[in-house]
């Protein structure tokens, strides 16, 4: 949904309608994860994918529908075994989509969304799929302020409470209520999307092996950084467009900002004066992921001065080092392969091993995702 906000954003400011399709639900193999869209627009231009190009053109003819009726539709796909030409994810999973027009007389608050989104700013929308409330009513929900409705005020209030925690915690997925907003039935189902601004990756080391971390960061969704003590290293030219370059002691850097479960740190600096004082730091704050480069002698003298400043067992287990997984990487573009991978691994609780190794569901099913790109 991201990513195609500044198309729809921009038909929603023109007030041309357009059918919204998004992925709600999930199961077994499904191709994209729930908060995936998918819309079609004037002249029937299309933004967006729901399945990768399995069931897009039915998509399609669903999202005129709804623009035409007013009206939106719920609707699932899955494989067909009985007939192999129907359309379906030949993936053999499943997926659930809801289908909405948007106007702006049926979604007020959408264009608010669309500015808060693309400026980084925290925001949930809620948006009813199933039972007795309006189904594709949405209500936008800020840390400090809500809109629209979803039918009756208890209903929103309790969405409202749901959508900041899961908010805070960057999660999308589905929510059941009774239809007055009880907890403990589930007559309404309820979409919460969560667009948290993006996770941040923070590079301490401005060697090459940081530009290539860095621009792969950028890839996978993170709003990265790079600091160094050093001038004539952190230089914004030597990194890719977008990237933050800091020149500061890491460990002063680092002291100074907030970190959350969500960010990645990277310790490429490969000198004890810097990554030990800047690790002693890290790893007694809140991060998804502190990786450190080095050899395994660097690693064990590392991991002997940090236990001489004091840090235990648990703090220690945190540091992945040495950085990356075992793909035999020789460049730094090579190595930040190795490093994503373990990141990507280690969020999703995948083992690494090549996949015609393993059996089983290759995603397995979960109601309700933590995604880097909403």
């Amino acid at each position: 949904m991201r990513d195609i906000l500044p198309v729809i954003g921009g038909w929603y400011a023109a007030r041309a309608p357009f059918g919204l399709a998004t992925v709600v639900a999930t199961s077994r193999s499904a191709p994209r994860d729930p908060g995936a869209a998918m819309a079609v627009g004037p002249d029937d231009e299309v933004v967006g994918s729901v399945s990768g190009g399995c069931v897009e053109g039915a998509v399609f003819e669903l999202a005129q529908e709804v623009v035409a009726s007013g009206e939106a539709r719920l609707e699932t796909f899955g494989y067909s075994d009985e007939d192999a030409f129907a359309v379906g994810l030949t993936c053999g999973g499943e997926i659930t989509l809801l289908v909405r027009p948007v106007t702006a007389d049926s979604d007020p608050s959408f264009g608010e969304v669309t500015e808060s989104v693309t400026a980084g700013r925290p925001v949930t929308v809620a948006t009813v799929t199933d039972g007795p409330a309006p189904r594709g009513a949405t209500l936008a929900v800020w840390p400090d302020r809500a809109a629209g409705t979803l039918g009756t005020s208890g209903l929103d209030v309790a969405v409202t409470a749901d959508a900041r925690g899961e908010l805070a915690l960057g999660v999308t997925g589905l929510r059941h209520y009774g239809r007055h907003g009880e907890r403990r039935e589930d007559a309404v189902t309820v979409f919460l999307h969560s667009f948290a601004p993006p996770p941040r990756m923070l590079v301490f080391g401005a060697i090459d092996y940081a530009a290539a971390v860095a621009r792969i960061g950028d890839f996978l969704g993170y709003r990265v950084t790079v600091c160094d003590a050093r001038p004539v290293f952190a230089t914004p030219k030597r990194f890719p467009d977008g990237v933050e370059v800091i020149v500061d002691w890491p460990h002063r850097y680092l002291s100074g900002i907030d970190t959350d479960e969500r960010t990645v740190i990277c310790v490429l600096t490969h000198d004890p004066k810097f990554d030990v004082p800047l690790l002693e730091e890290a790893l007694r704050r809140p991060a998804a992921y502190i990786g450190a480069m080095g050899s395994r002698r660097t690693h064990d003298d590392r991991m002997k001065r940090l236990a001489e400043a004091g840090l235990g067992e648990d703090e220690l287990a945190r540091l992945r080092s040495p950085v990356g997984l075992d793909l035999g990487a020789r460049t730094p573009e090579e190595v930040a392969v190795s490093v994503a991978a373990e990141i990507v691994a280690l969020r999703w609780g995948g083992s690494g091993t090549p996949l015609t190794a393993t059996a089983g569901a290759i995603h397995p099913h979960g109601a309700r995702v933590r995604p880097q790109r909403a």
